[in-house]
């Protein structure tokens, strides 16, 4: 069972006296921002977005899309992913700890997420222009001087297109700014109730070079306290009658986590016409304990066995290219995102279960014969590496008739290796090549998707408008290696090393794997369309309806037998509305779907 606790904290934030002294004749940080969150005269925050890769007013854009401005994530206080995630009623998800989130949109889950060797997730994640959706956790990205965060509820296809399915989050930071040096911070002391003490520290400057160039510079360290208590316990096997205990891992406040990260952007306006935006993102999260507690134990408190940590490092390189080509305005964003985790896991509980339901731990002796601890641990180890490419041409949002359009790349490789392991265990039942494994999971996953994409809008009056689009792919999914026991222990050849003796011609190992007990690769192509009517009674009062559709590609099932899985598709009937009242005093926007 997963619950969090809540924190109590003192914060202090904001800017050295000398910028104070600055911001009386230059723009601050929110001033300089005023096109994207603006507070109108005693009226609420206006906040413009580019969930549809242009920037438009958000009462103004017929989807479903819930933003914060940066103002709205300080009074808020969000930090991190499930800070911002629970104020977003069509937004769920499933946790492990984090950086491990399985997320959700509008209640659309297939039930089976997240393993690696599984589907792709249903919802995509952005930072800036660049996705950064991983198959077996959202990015816990730390969230200082970021500019806003937007979610798009309903299939996304159109515009972006696999793991858009159910709805799409973006990170958006804040750019540098060449027109005045400006700088901030924030220090936060807190206690967890029932828990420990955490901290956080993170700042920010902005440098402008010359009337032309800026660098802006982001930086935190952030401690989370823990709040699960991992107590004694002693657990006799019956089968063996071998009685252990957890006395070496017994810990109150279990489970803490360190993030430290930091982002680095230039903007270059070569001319009046053309931007160019380099950016690095670093962050390296080390957690220990478990964020989940076992109520035969006691609320918020468990009895493991083993360590259970995890280190998720990852850095991304992004180029954004902005333009003009007459009167269109052209867009290229690429980016490089590399994610090595390491991960330990109690598989304690199930080894005791098994056991004392099945007889597991007969099956377990050294290599004397003599019976041992049969308690499982899992040692993990992901590398990401995604590669991403888009260029898209839109034309003036001004015009009657306007467009956005474009082709889109990316490529994901996945090294995956789990190691089931028990101490001691004897050679001739470890995996070969693998002491103490007795089971062994070793694969390379590759997915690949191309697709070209269009939206076309057109104002039949100056009430009535009518949006028509489509996305056509081709995705690439392609999964290779080994995954089983040691014959010693399974007799059944298609769960362990045996299956590699029936290969035509059997290679000796597959990245220090026994061998390749599988390599299939499966292709698919479709195309996602979007249809869109909104009615504007008035400026402040708009009704929509929206047909759209939304994929997930398919994949690779590693068992020999089966076939591979075809995509999953999401059909989405929309009617929605936003209405504003009493001089911007009030808003009242909603949707109503059938999905």
């Amino acid at each position: 069972m997963t619950r969090s606790r809540k924190r109590k904290l003192q914060r202090l934030h904001g800017r050295p006296s000398a910028i104070r002294m600055l911001a009386a004749s230059v723009p601050t940080l929110l001033a300089g921002m005023s096109a994207y969150a603006q507070t109108t005269s005693g009226g609420l925050e206006e906040i413009v977005v580019t969930a549809q890769k242009r920037t438009e007013d958000l009462q103004t854009v017929p989807l479903s899309i819930q933003a914060f401005s940066t103002q709205r994530l300080q009074e808020l206080n969000i930090q991190r992913f499930d800070d911002y995630v629970r104020f977003m009623p069509s937004v769920s998800y499933q946790t492990l700890g984090p950086g491990f989130a399985a997320v959700y949109m509008r209640g659309v889950a297939s039930g089976g997420d997240g393993n690696h060797s599984g589907s792709l997730p249903s919802v995509g994640i952005y930072l800036d222009e660049q996705p950064i959706t991983t198959i077996q956790g959202a990015l816990d990205v730390h969230l200082y001087d970021i500019q806003r965060v937007e979610a798009l509820a309903g299939p996304q296809g159109t515009l972006y297109g696999a793991s858009s399915q159910a709805g799409t989050l973006r990170i958006i930071t804040n750019r540098p700014d060449a027109s005045a040096f400006d700088a901030s911070y924030g220090l936060e002391v807190n206690s967890v109730d029932g828990g420990g003490m955490g901290y956080l520290a993170e700042g920010m400057v902005n440098l402008p070079i010359n009337d032309r160039t800026a660098v802006r510079l982001v930086g935190w360290h952030r401690h989370d306290a823990g709040y699960i208590d991992n107590v004694y316990r002693e657990r006799t096997y019956p089968t063996s009658g071998i009685t252990v205990s957890n006395e070496r891992f017994v810990d109150d406040n279990y489970n803490e986590a360190d993030t430290t990260g930091a982002r680095a952007a230039l903007q270059l306006d070569l001319n009046d016409n053309w931007t160019i935006t380099p950016q690095v993102m670093t962050q390296k999260q080390e957690t220990n304990g478990s964020w989940a507690y076992d109520t035969t134990v006691g609320e918020f408190k468990l009895a493991h066995n083993r360590p259970e940590t995890s280190d998720d490092s990852w850095v991304q390189a992004a180029l954004t290219v902005e333009g003009k080509v007459a009167n269109l305005d052209l867009v290229y964003a690429g980016s490089y995102l590399k994610r090595d985790v390491d991960t330990e896991s109690d598989y304690s509980d199930y080894s005791y279960w098994y056991d004392t339901l099945y007889g597991y731990g007969a099956d377990w002796y050294d290599d004397n014969s003599v019976p041992i601890d049969p308690s499982q641990y899992i040692q993990g180890k992901d590398r990401y590496d995604r590669y991403t490419h888009e260029l898209r041409i839109s034309s003036d949002a001004d015009q009657r008739f306007r467009f956005v359009g474009g082709l889109f790349y990316q490529q994901q490789e996945h090294d995956i290796q789990q190691r089931y392991k028990i101490d001691n265990l004897g050679s001739q039942i470890s995996v070969t090549g693998w002491e103490d494994t007795i089971w062994l999971t070793k694969q390379f996953r590759v997915d690949k998707d191309f697709a070209v994409f269009g939206e076309f809008t057109f104002d039949f009056t100056d009430q009535l408008s009518g949006t028509i689009g489509a996305r056509y792919f081709e995705s690439d999914n392609s999964l290779e290696g080994f995954f089983g026991f040691n014959d010693g222990y399974v007799s059944n050849p298609a769960y362990g090393e045996g299956y590699c003796n029936s290969l035509p011609v059997p290679p000796d190992t597959f990245n220090g794997a026994p061998c390749k007990v599988f390599d299939k690769t499966t292709t698919e192509d479709g195309v996602t369309p979007r249809v869109n009517l909104t009615y504007k009674f008035t400026e402040e009062a708009m009704v929509y309806a929206t047909y759209s559709e939304g994929f997930r590609p398919g994949g690779i099932n590693r068992r020999g037998t089966l076939p591979p899985y075809e995509a999953d598709w999401l059909t989405n009937y929309e009617l929605g509305w936003k209405t504003t009242w009493f001089d911007n005093r009030l808003r009242f926007n909603g949707a109503v779907f059938s999905q």
